[in-house]
C-alpha cells in the first residue's frame, strides 16, 4: 500500500475508520529523513494498517492538536482516536514489532 500524504483537507476522511499510522515528520528534520525510507518500507509490509505521513509545517494545526512536540512522531489512531504514539527515531524491526503488537 502506498503512503498517503495527509493534509488538513483529507485528514479526518482519512483517519475515521480503522488503524492509521501517521508519521508526523518535516523536511527540514534530519531524524525524520532517516525514520522515513524505514517507515516507507513498513508500509508495503504491514497490510493491516494505512501509512501515512503528515507534514507539520504546512499542516502546524494539526501537529497542536495532537500536542506533537519533538518530530518524527508516529501516532497510531485506531477510529480516528489516538491509541499510542511513538517519538524519534527506531530500528526498523522495533517500530514493526510496536505496530504489530497494536494490531
Amino acid at each position: 500500500m502506498a503512503l498517503m500524504h495527509l493534509n488538513k483537507e483529507n485528514f479526518e476522511a482519512e483517519t475515521a475508520n480503522g488503524i492509521v499510522l501517521v508519521d508526523f515528520w518535516a523536511e527540514w528534520c534530519g531524524p525524520c529523513r532517516m525514520l522515513g525510507p524505514i517507515y516507507e518500507e513498513l508500509s508495503g509490509e504491514i497490510e493491516q494498517v494505512k501509512f501515512a505521513k503528515l507534514d507539520i509545517t504546512a499542516n502546524e494545526e494539526i501537529a497542536q492538536k495532537f500536542g506533537v512536540m519533538s518530530i518524527p512522531t508516529i501516532i497510531l489512531l485506531k477510529e480516528g482516536k489516538e491509541e499510542d504514539r511513538m517519538v524519534g527515531v527506531v530500528p526498523k524491526e522495533a517500530l514493526k514489532d510496536w505496530i504489530e503488537s497494536k494490531l
